[in-house]
C-alpha cells in the first residue's frame, strides 16, 4: 500500500519503528568519532522525515542508503559479535546476515548507546525480508476500514516532493477515520480500506489541496455588515447615498443606521463623504457607516449629537475628528475617535449576532475556509461560537483572539473558561492596534506622508506603556499579534517584541507552547523597511498579511507613501527569501473572505483586469503562497502538526476545486469556484 498510517502492517511498522528510533540518537557524537558512520545516520532518518510514513518512498530510498552503506561497511574489521550478542534475542535470519558484516570497533560512548549504524543495517534486512517470510511471527493485525474514502482525485498534499516534475507530492485518494486522515495513496490501493460501512465519493478527477487557513479576519463584523447597510463596491457617492436611503425607508423610527465597507478611492471624485451629504437621505435617523478598513467611519449630525461631539472637543489619543475651515466636525471619525458615537449605539441582541454569525460561516464554507483566526470581541461572540459547537453548527475551526487593553486577570479568565485542546474552537493570541489604515492616512509612518505632508499618522500606544504591557502579558503566557501597517508602527512592535522577549529569556518564562518559540506577530506589516525585514528574523517574528490588500491598494499606495517606500511595501518575496514565517489571511470583511484573489495577487500583483502592476519584484510563487494560506497560517497559530498538510494522522480538512490552481493561467484564478469545503471528513459546503 503506497501511503499507511498508525494502523500500517506489520512489514511497514517493524521499518518505521527503527527509523523512529535512529532519530533519538546522539547523532552529533557519532559523527564526531566517526564521520562516514554519521553521514550514514542522517541519510537514514531524513527518509523517514522525506517519506512521511511511506513504506513504498522509504524501500526506494533505502536502496540507495544500502549502496552507501556497503562502502563503510567494507572499512568495518572483525566478526561484528557485539551485535550478535544485542541481536541475537530477537530469532530472526536477518541476524546472521548483520553478523557477518564486521568488526565493532567504536569508542565506548557508542558502544553505551548501541551504534545507530547497527540499528540502520539491521532495519535495512528485516524490513527486506519481512515482506516475504516472518516464521514464528503471528498474523499482521488487521488494517481498520475507512469511514469515508475520497476517490479519483488530484491531490495536493502541501508535501515537498523529491520528483523533478513536481515540487509538492501528488496523491489520487484519500482515506479519512474519525477526523483525521487514515492513508493517501494511488486510488486500487485506498480502496482496499474500503468496508461495509464506508462511504466512497468520486471527486472526477478535480484538484484537492489542504483547507484554507484565514489567519487573519473579522467574521462578526463581517455578519452584521451584511445584515445591515453593506456598502461594498459601491462606485460613486450617488450609489453610497442610495443605499443608505433604501434602509432608512425601510426602519423604525429613531432606528439607528448602521453599515459599512465603502471606499472613497474608488468614486470618480475621490473626496471622503460628510455629515451632511447623510443628512439630506437619513431623515432624522442616527447613521454611523465604516469605511472598508474600519479605521475610518462617517456619521451624520443626529449620530454626533448623540455622542456629544461638538466644535468643543478635543480628539483623543490615538484618533482624530475632521474638522472644517470653521472647526465644526465634518462627520469623519479616524480611529479612537469614533468610540464616542459607537458607545451610544445599541448593541444589537444576542439573536442578530448570532444570525450574522451563521451568514459569515456560511461564507466561510463556500469559500473553502476550513480554519479561521478571527478578532471579533465582544466575549458575546465566542460564547455563541460555544453554542454553535455543542449544536454541531460550527462549520469553520475558529481561534478567537483576545483584546489585548484587557486586565491580565480577565485575559486568563477567558482563556481558561474554554479548553486550549479543542481544535475546533479555542482563544488565541492577543490583538493591539499600533496605528491605522494606509487608506485614510492613520497608518503611523517614519517619515511624513508623500501626499498629507503635515501628518505621518496616528500612532495608538506610548511606547513605554506599550512595551510594559507586552512583557507583562508574555511573561503571563500570552502571544501577542500586534496590528501594524505603517514602517513606525511596525517598528513599534519590533521594540516591543524584543523587551518582551528579553524579560521572558531572563526569568525563564517557556512560550505558550513551551521552548522559546514565542511566534509574536505583526498583522499587516505592509510598509518596512529592509533593516525592519531583518529584524523580523532576528526576533523570530511571523509575519501575518493579507495579500489580497494591494489589489485594491496599489490604485493610490504610491501617492501615499512615494516611490521609494512604496517599492519594499508589501514585501511578500523579501519577507520569505529572509526566512520570515509567513501567513495569509483576508481581513474579512475588509477584503471579500475568498483566497483566490489572494494567491491572485501573491503571484502577479497585479490589479484584478491585469492593467496595472506593483513592483512585481515581490511577486511570490504559487506553492509559496499556497504554504502561506495553509502551513504558515497552521504555524502561526501553534498548529502545524495538526493541519495544513494532507498527511495521514492530520486533521481531515481539505477542499476540492474545479481547477488546479498551480497549472491555472492568473486571470483563471480569480474564477475558481469551491466545489466541496471538508472539516473534520465532513462535507461542509457544496456547490449546487
Amino acid at each position: 500500500m503506497g501511503r499507511l498510517g498508525a494502523k500500517a502492517p506489520y512489514k511497514e511498522k517493524y521499518f518505521f519503528a527503527a527509523l523512529k528510533r535512529c532519530a533519538t540518537q546522539r547523532l552529533h557524537a557519532v559523527g564526531e568519532s566517526h564521520p562516514s558512520t554519521g553521514i550514514i545516520i542522517r541519510k537514514g532518518c531524513k527518509i523517514r522525515k522525506r517519506c512521511e510514513g511511506s513504506f513504498d518512498c522509504a524501500m526506494t530510498s533505502l536502496r540507495e542508503l544500502i549502496a552507501a552503506l556497503r562502502m563503510t561497511i567494507l572499512g568495518w574489521r572483525g566478526s561484528g559479535q557485539a551485535l550478535s550478542q544485542r541481536t541475537g534475542k530477537m530469532g530472526h535470519p536477518a541476524t546472521k546476515k548483520v553478523e557477518a558484516v564486521g568488526e565493532s570497533h567504536f569508542s565506548q560512548r557508542t558502544r553505551e548507546m548501541g551504534h545507530p549504524v547497527f540499528v540502520m543495517v539491521l532495519c535495512c534486512f528485516v524490513s527486506l525480508q519481512a515482506q516475504n517470510s516472518m516464521p514464528g511471527q503471528a498474523a499482521a493485525a488487521p488494517v481498520p476500514k475507512a469511514d469515508i474514502i475520497f476517490i479519483h482525485a488530484n491531490v495536493y498534499t502541501g508535501v515537498p516532493s523529491n520528483a523533478q516534475f513536481s515540487s509538492i507530492l501528488r496523491e489520487e485518494a484519500i482515506a479519512v477515520k474519525g477526523d483525521r486522515i487514515q492513508a493517501l495513496g494511488k486510488n486500487v490501493d485506498i480502496q482496499k480500506l474500503k468496508g461495509p460501512q464506508t462511504q466512497v465519493i468520486d471527486l472526477g478527477g478535480h484538484f484537492v489541496m489542504p483547507g484554507f487557513n484565514d489567519a487573519h479576519l473579522h467574521l462578526a463584523d463581517a455578519g452584521l455588515q451584511k445584515l445591515n447597510v453593506d456598502l461594498t463596491g459601491v462606485k460613486t457617492l450617488e450609489e453610497f447615498r442610495e443605499r443608505v436611503l433604501a434602509k432608512v425607508e425601510t426602519a423604525k423610527p429613531g432606528e439607528w443606521i448602521l453599515g459599512g465597507g465603502w471606499d472613497e478611492t474608488m468614486w470618480p471624485v475621490k473626496t471622503l463623504p460628510g455629515r451632511w451629504d447623510l443628512d439630506e437621505v437619513s431623515s432624522g435617523h442616527p447613521v454611523l457607516l465604516d469605511r472598508v478598513d474600519g479605521h475610518l467611519a462617517v456619521a451624520n449630525t443626529r449620530a454626533l449629537q448623540l455622542a456629544s461631539i461638538t466644535i468643543a472637543s478635543r480628539d483623543p489619543e490615538g484618533g482624530q475628528i475632521d474638522r472644517d475651515a470653521n472647526g465644526q466636525p465634518t462627520g469623519i471619525l479616524r480611529d479612537t475617535a469614533q468610540q464616542a458615537v459607537r458607545a451610544v449605539v445599541p448593541q444589537p441582541t444576542r439573536e442578530e449576532r448570532r444570525q450574522g454569525i451563521e451568514v459569515a460561516l456560511a461564507d466561510l464554507a463556500e469559500h473553502g475556509i476550513t480554519s479561521a483566526q478571527d478578532y471579533s470581541p465582544p466575549w458575546e461572540n465566542f460564547q455563541i461560537y460555544e453554542d454553535l459547537e455543542k449544536e454541531g453548527k460550527l462549520t469553520t475551526r475558529i481561534s478567537e483572539w483576545l483584546p489585548f487593553d484587557e486586565s491580565i486577570e480577565q485575559l486568563q479568565k477567558k482563556r481558561d473558561s474554554h479548553p486550549q485542546a479543542d481544535l475546533m474552537l479555542h482563544t488565541g493570541m492577543l490583538k493591539a492596534f499600533m496605528d491605522g489604515s494606509l487608506g485614510g492616512h492613520t497608518a503611523a509612518l517614519l517619515e511624513p506622508y508623500s501626499d498629507e505632508p503635515k501628518s505621518s499618522g496616528l500612532p495608538r500606544y506610548e511606547p513605554a506603556k506599550l512595551n510594559e504591557m507586552a512583557r507583562d502579558r508574555v511573561l503571563a503566557g500570552f502571544q501577542l499579534g500586534f496590528h501594524a501597517i505603517g514602517d513606525k508602527g511596525v517598528e513599534m512592535a519590533l521594540d516591543a517584541f524584543a523587551e518582551a522577549e528579553k524579560a521572558a529569556r531572563g526569568q525563564k518564562v517557556k512560550a505558550p507552547r513551551g521552548g522559546e518559540d514565542f511566534r509574536l506577530r505583526v498583522e499587516h506589516a505592509q510598509v518596512t523597511t529592509p533593516a525592519q525585514v531583518a529584524r523580523f528574523k532576528e526576533l523570530k517574528v511571523i509575519a501575518s498579511m493579507q495579500p489580497s490588500h494591494v489589489l485594491n491598494d496599489m490604485r493610490w499606495a504610491q501617492d501615499r507613501l512615494g516611490p521609494k517606500r512604496a517599492a519594499t511595501a508589501y514585501a511578500w518575496a523579501a519577507f520569505l527569501n529572509a526566512g520570515v514565517p509567513l501567513a495569509f489571511g483576508t481581513d474579512y470583511p475588509v477584503e471579500p473572505v475568498t483566497p483566490f484573489r489572494g494567491l491572485y495577487a501573491a503571484v502577479t500583483r497585479k490589479s484584478e483586469d491585469g492593467k496595472q502592476e506593483f513592483f512585481p519584484a515581490q511577486r511570490i510563487t504559487m506553492d509559496q503562497a499556497i504554504a502561506a494560506y495553509t502551513t504558515g497560517s497552521a504555524f502561526a497559530e501553534f498548529k502545524e502538526k495538526e493541519k495544513g498538510k494532507l498527511t495521514p494522522g492530520m486533521l481531515a480538512d481539505f477542499v476540492v476545486l474545479d481547477r488546479d490552481v498551480t497549472a491555472a493561467s492568473p486571470e483563471k484564478i480569480l474564477a475558481t469556484k469551491v466545489l466541496r469545503t471538508v472539516v473534520s471528513g465532513k462535507t461542509v459546503y457544496e456547490a449546487k
